[in-house]
């Protein structure tokens, strides 16, 4: 049996979901499992964060991430609420459980646990064969892309969130298991906060060979310490694709580009 290695908080009140159910998401990369597990038609809501995939254009809104509309939710008279953990407030997650709607939390911390989220989410909503199929097809895409780029001696890199103040990305966190597939080492594994903030000296002592971030504009302020390899070998890169922010099937294409601009960093 596949290990579920996610929190998970179901109400024993409720059976499995059939056809009829009705589902609300409360985040963007769990709207999108529904939609890649053919499931759309048991979404009535969702939480926005970003633009929407087409097929969930026409969905009501329940709000926008920190301001959920709990009477909007509440109207839309759900069966199940998917979330992740920072989707509402600890309140707003006991008013849904006084309510009685049966909520499903996950977030995945590696490659291997979202895959146990398309199996797991999938048998929950009545797409277990989907949610199976899916986990198999995710899985068989990231054992390509370790054997194409894997690396005898990984690249140090630095995954840079923000730059005033400087965040990057701990080791428990999915987006530090891509940088691993694609043969890399993020140099501040060993934090466990998901987003910890760092200082440059820091990174200078760390000496990334490859720094990652989200424009142009934040990786030049690092030629101003040419210390670093990343910056003596001109290895300073925009994240490819944002997809790698949200945990869904969709994140396979998204680390394909970010192993396809990490080849290119001499050794």
């Amino acid at each position: 049996m596949m290990r579920v290695a996610l929190l998970v908080v179901v109400s024993l009140l409720s059976p499995l979901l059939s056809a009829s159910e009705r589902v609300v998401s409360l985040a963007p990369s769990l709207s999108e499992i529904m939609l890649e597990l053919d499931a759309v038609d048991l979404l009535v809501g969702v939480l926005d964060g970003g633009e929407r995939p087409g097929a969930l254009v026409g969905l009501p809104s329940v709000g926008r991430l920190g301001q959920l509309e709990m009477e909007t939710l509440l109207a839309l008279q759900p069966t199940l609420v998917l979330l992740r953990p920072d989707s509402i407030s600890h309140a707003q997650r006991d008013q849904l459980a006084q309510f009685g709607i049966p909520v499903l939390v996950a977030q995945p911390v590696s490659l291997a646990q979202l895959a146990e989220q398309f199996a797991m989410i999938g048998e929950r909503v009545g797409r277990g064969e989907q949610g199976r199929a899916l986990a198999r097809r995710f899985e068989q895409g990231l054992g390509q892309l370790r054997r194409r780029y894997h690396r005898e001696q990984p690249l140090a890199v630095f995954y840079q969130i923000w730059n005033r103040p400087l965040y990057t990305l701990g080791g428990r966190q999915i987006i530090s298991d891509a940088i691993e597939v694609c043969g890399g080492r993020n140099v501040f594994a060993d934090l466990l906060l998901p987003a910890p903030q760092v200082s440059i000296e820091s990174v200078l002592s760390r000496n990334p060979e490859v720094i990652l971030a989200g424009s142009g504009a934040q990786l030049s302020e690092w030629k101003t310490w040419p210390q670093l390899a990343a910056v003596r070998k001109g290895q300073l890169w925009e994240v490819p694709d944002k997809g790698l922010e949200r945990p869904s099937f969709q994140m396979l294409g998204a680390i394909g580009k970010l192993c396809a601009v990490m080849a290119r960093a001499a050794p």
